[in-house]
């Protein structure tokens, strides 16, 4: 963990890449580069992440405050998509819940071809995920294990 930042919590110190922001025991990164959600989730891999999987309404509460902060973006891919069968799924396979989702009114709509997600940052409550087109270019949220010492 060089040149690591280092937050002292219940369970010792937690370690985060440079650049990274903490929450409980994970290290998020929002990227502002664009690209698909297939070269968004391989741009995770690449850093050894993963697009962001969200489990809880305190979680989806700190990536709502982390998208408010500049620069200011449209929309960030987080890693639940439509499988082949029509189910939505998390990248880790972390059980799609529809209680514990936060959509937008009227979302996930019905378009066939609409099967990626994103966090659609002008929206003013923590509602706000879009199911939208895996070939448009947004930015992305990476999540990664953080590292306790």
């Amino acid at each position: 963990c060089s040149q690591c930042p280092l937050f002292l919590g219940a369970e010792g110190w937690t370690c985060c890449p440079q650049g990274w922001r903490r929450f409980q025991r994970s290290c998020y990164f929002l990227s502002l580069d664009r690209m698909n959600w297939a070269k968004s989730e391989q741009n995770c891999t690449g850093m050894g992440s993963q697009l962001v999987v969200i489990n809880s309404k305190a979680e989806q509460e700190f990536l709502f405050e982390q998208i408010k902060q500049s620069p200011q973006r449209d929309n960030f891919y987080i890693g639940l998509f439509k499988d082949k069968d029509g189910q939505w799924q998390w990248v880790d396979k972390t059980p799609y819940n529809v209680t514990a989702a936060f959509w937008r009114k009227g979302e996930p709509s019905n378009h066939h071809d609409e099967n990626c997600t994103v966090i659609h940052s002008p929206e003013t409550t923590l509602n706000n995920w879009n199911n939208i087109r895996s070939d448009l270019n947004f930015s992305q949220i990476c999540e990664a294990a953080a590292v306790i010492l």
